[in-house]
């Protein structure tokens, strides 16, 4: 996908120097326009900010520096660059103070003001969306990246990823099972600078340690039996980008120690190979057990928990999450709601104290599966405590809730009508909204068709 061309806004009142700036600035693959005056670059401001700024200094009406104090807390969402033929230290340290990126002297040095305008532009894309993210705080959901939450362990977490996304070091992340480290994962990524580039993921424990190795390495052509070409490991795949390995501790101990040193020396070779590729990979790895424990039972080796624990993230439970409970629920209800065509009913003040009063062993992953569950089947026309029990404690098909006032053939007929409307018709989708298997389905849909 083509990278979106950023806007630069270029003032002087010179216009030789505005057309000769702006064709510069296109021609650098950005989208430039200008205008004569401090006056009518506000103007321009007001309808679109632009991602960045070159001025002139000294101009008739409105000087530079007038124009960047105009812009006041705007300053922060723009890199603002300035240029004049006239340079003092007092001006640079004024404009800077101001809200200006940085201050070039005329005549312009071209590297100079490329370099200047690209690192400019990074600072800002992370100004813009640490914006973005605040205001998703503030709102009722109090998301963050693919995160939502807003109890105080959800916040603490949001403040580590904030500290650590820019950087390029390792990130260790731990926490049972439907935490959403892979979402943590994925937010490190989308706000770090290497968000243009590839995310790929792996899970450790789905792999057998001969494959792990081709996977993580890749393998030449030859290199052993059914190597039939080439294939590029996921290190070379998200070069430039992030690694995310799931389950690192599932990793056999001799794929962990070749993995250490791809780690320590920044290249690697593949199954077959004789040359060394260099590699610049962000790897961020995740482990339901606790790393200590890991250690100590050997299913991690020490000196590569070392080498990954660079940051640790810890992710709270959902039982230990407060209110988010409450709040995720609504939000997953709402979605599948909308997805199914479901109305959204409203809660009975005995279903919110046995959602809270659920200890939620598999987390986040088990509450969305809830929800899902209980959007298409609950009747309604409100939820309730028997709701809970009956749609989001088990599978509908094994047990019924007692206070239901119908039999449980008649229960699990509207359960598979209900599923089966909401899917369309389609019997894998129902099948799975219900816990059972395809083939179970069709087997009570067969006993039903008799009667």
């Amino acid at each position: 996908m083509a990278r979106p061309r950023l806007n630069v806004l270029v003032v002087d009142d010179d216009a030789a120097t505005r057309d000769g700036l702006t064709a510069l600035l296109e021609s650098w693959g950005y989208h430039a326009f200008a205008v004569p005056n401090g006056q009518a670059a506000l103007q321009s401001c007001d309808k679109d900010l632009p991602h960045a700024i070159v001025t002139d200094l000294m101009m008739p009406g409105m000087t530079g520096l007038e124009f960047i104090e105009a812009l006041n807390e705007r300053t922060h969402q723009v890199a603002i660059i300035m240029v004049t033929g006239q340079a003092t230290i007092e001006t640079a340290v004024q404009a800077i103070k101001l809200g200006a990126y940085d201050y070039l002297p005329k005549p312009l040095e071209l590297p100079k003001l490329r370099a200047v305008l690209e690192k400019g532009l990074r600072q800002v894309s992370f100004a813009r969306e640490a914006n973005v993210l605040r205001q998703k705080l503030e709102s009722p959901l109090g998301s963050y990246g693919e995160l939502i939450g807003k109890s105080a362990p959800m916040r603490q977490l949001y403040q580590r990823l904030s500290q650590i996304a820019a950087t390029d070091a390792a990130v260790l992340v731990s926490g049972e099972s439907g935490t959403g480290k892979e979402l943590v994962a994925r937010t490190l990524h989308d706000l770090s600078p290497r968000r243009e580039g590839t995310y790929l993921a792996l899970n450790c424990a789905a792999m057998a340690p001969t494959l792990m190795e081709s996977e993580l390495f890749g393998h030449e052509k030859g290199a052993f039996t059914n190597a039939l070409e080439r294939h590029l490991g996921c290190f070379e795949q998200a070069d430039g980008g992030t690694l995310f390995l799931d389950e690192i501790t599932e990793m056999a101990a001799e794929v962990q120690a070749k993995f250490l040193r791809v780690l320590e020396e920044r290249q690697v070779r593949r199954i077959g190979g004789t040359a060394n590729i260099p590699v610049a990979v962000r790897v961020v790895a995740a482990t339901n057990r606790l790393p200590a424990t890991a250690v100590k039972e050997g299913k991690l080796r020490q000196d590569l928990f070392y080498r990954l624990n660079v940051f640790h993230l810890g992710l709270p439970p959902l039982r230990e999450r407060g209110d988010d409970i409450a709040l995720m629920a609504g939000y997953f209800l709402e979605s599948f709601g909308e997805k199914y065509q479901r109305p959204i009913m409203p809660w009975g003040s005995d279903f919110l104290a046995a959602l809270n009063a659920h200890s939620w062993p598999g987390n986040v992953r088990e509450l969305r599966n809830a929800m899902e569950r209980l959007s298409v089947l609950a009747a309604g026309p409100s939820l309730a405590a028997a709701d809970f029990k009956q749609y989001c404690l088990t599978t509908p098909v094994e047990e019924v809730s007692d206070l239901a006032p119908i039999s449980l053939a008649e229960a699990e007929r509207q359960a598979i009508e209900r599923a089966l409307s909401a899917t369309g018709g389609n019997k894998a989708q129902a099948a799975q909204l219900l816990g059972i298997t395809p083939k179970t389905l069709n087997v009570k849909l067969a006993l039903y068709l008799k009667e």
